[in-house]
């Protein structure tokens, strides 16, 4: 059986997260053309190489400033295409956490705006909250769309760890001088500032 070369790993794991950003155009148009049953499939997919991708990367030691951007790019298209059917489908639990939205995205705005004018770009941290964030957030809105009623204990569970998430990054933006990625979290930026 031939071994897999770094340089194939390369290819076939940034492949896997290029698949979700090429995937992302593909999600809005299944939404805004009432092909929920097809969207919800892709969607589910595209999850799922988010799982895959970062995985794989370190099992083969390829992980590349290159693919934490395209992974960061990724997961944020695929989390806006499943916001984005969330409030073509389900605009009456839209209404009701509007605040919670509305607070996400202020947040959310604040830490790229902050990673803007400190870095000249967004940043790629990766910190174990940005994936538990990912991955809570990724169950509620399959979850939403496979049974057809969002589930609040998720959404809530989803909307603190992610705006815990954000609140860190935006403290890492200040504690970190130069852009960096991959970075565990605040705890670990600290104890190697010791």
């Amino acid at each position: 059986m031939k071994k897999t070369t770094p340089k194939q790993a390369w290819y076939v794991i940034n492949g896997i997260t290029l698949y979700r950003i090429v995937a992302a155009p593909v999600l809005l148009i299944l939404i805004f053309t009432g092909q929920f049953d097809i969207f919800k499939w892709l969607l589910g997919i595209s999850f799922f190489t988010d799982l895959i991708d970062g995985f794989l990367a370190r099992r083969y030691k390829v992980a590349s400033v290159l693919g934490t951007r395209l992974d960061s790019l990724g997961d944020d298209l695929t989390v806006l295409a499943g916001v984005i059917a969330l409030f073509v489908t389900k605009t009456e639990f839209i209404k009701e956490q509007k605040f919670v939205f509305i607070l996400l995205l202020l947040l959310f705005l604040t830490q790229i705006t902050y990673a803007f004018i400190r870095y000249g770009k967004i940043t790629n941290f990766h910190t174990w909250l940005a994936k538990a964030a990912a991955l809570l957030q990724g169950v509620f809105l399959l979850l939403a769309f496979f049974t057809g009623e969002p589930n609040l204990v998720l959404f809530y569970a989803a909307a603190i760890i992610t705006i815990l998430e954000i609140i860190e990054e935006i403290i890492l933006v200040r504690l970190l001088p130069n852009w960096e990625t991959n970075v565990k979290g605040i705890y670990w930026v600290l104890k190697r500032r010791r």
